[in-house]
């Protein structure tokens, strides 16, 4: 098995195009690339944003407050090999019955990244899913890094896992949550640039990671959360 990302709901798929289309919204520093493709950009793959709060986090208390989908610049070459976009179906198609759960949709593959130069974060609120900004740098490439380290890693595995962000705010931390269907079995990858006492890139279980936060010197915020 592999990873499996999760079907984001209509209303962040719609938040994210409408982002897309928008010249006020891509006028963001962080879009600059988005904006000279010679075909529109596109959402490749969807991401969701978990937060965990606290100075002992405990990962079952992880609530989703997010989508995070990384997006492809419109170049003409991806628009003659375009590669498959798990967990983002065209705008205006709604999921297939089961997409939405790991292990039922589509299976990600190191093509989806191909081409990817920024992410778009989708916030929840109260009134749905609202688009909140561009992002691009060192944090979008440890991402992509990360991505590939588990697609890797996740090769020949028994059971698939799905993927997602773990935002943990109180230590200024960042992590790929390789999410499992068998307890105890979730592996964290931490984003650069990691807090004090934890590597950024080195593969853990979730345990052994939120262990050594809890027991970390203070964080400060020097770290970039994205």
């Amino acid at each position: 098995m592999t990873l499996h990302p999760s079907q984001p709901p209509a209303g962040a798929l719609h938040a994210v195009h409408a982002a897309l289309g928008s010249e006020v919204a891509l006028r963001q520093p962080a879009a600059a690339v988005l904006r000279h493709g010679d075909l529109a950009p596109q959402p490749a793959l969807a991401l969701p944003v978990h937060t965990l709060r606290g100075p002992a986090p405990r990962l079952a208390a992880a609530d989703r407050t997010g989508w995070r989908f990384l997006v492809r610049a419109g170049a003409q070459d991806q628009a003659d090999n375009p590669p498959a976009e798990p967990g983002c179906p065209p705008a205006g198609r709604a999921a297939e019955p089961g997409e939405s759960a790991a292990g039922e949709g589509a299976v990600f593959s190191e093509e989806a990244l191909a081409g990817v130069a920024a992410a778009a974060e989708v916030v929840q609120t109260a009134d749905g899913p609202l688009f909140s900004h561009f992002t691009a740098g060192p944090y979008l490439d440890s991402a992509v890094r990360a991505l590939r380290q588990a697609w890797q890693l996740t090769q020949g595995a028994p059971s698939p896992y799905e993927p997602r962000l773990l935002s943990l705010p109180d230590h200024y931390a960042t992590a790929l949550w390789l999410h499992s269907g068998h307890p105890g079995e979730d592996l964290l990858i931490p984003l650069a640039p990691a807090p004090l006492g934890v590597t950024a890139h080195q593969v853990l279980p979730a345990a052994e990671l939120l262990a050594r936060l809890e027991h970390s010197p203070a964080a400060r915020p020097t770290a970039l959360i994205g």
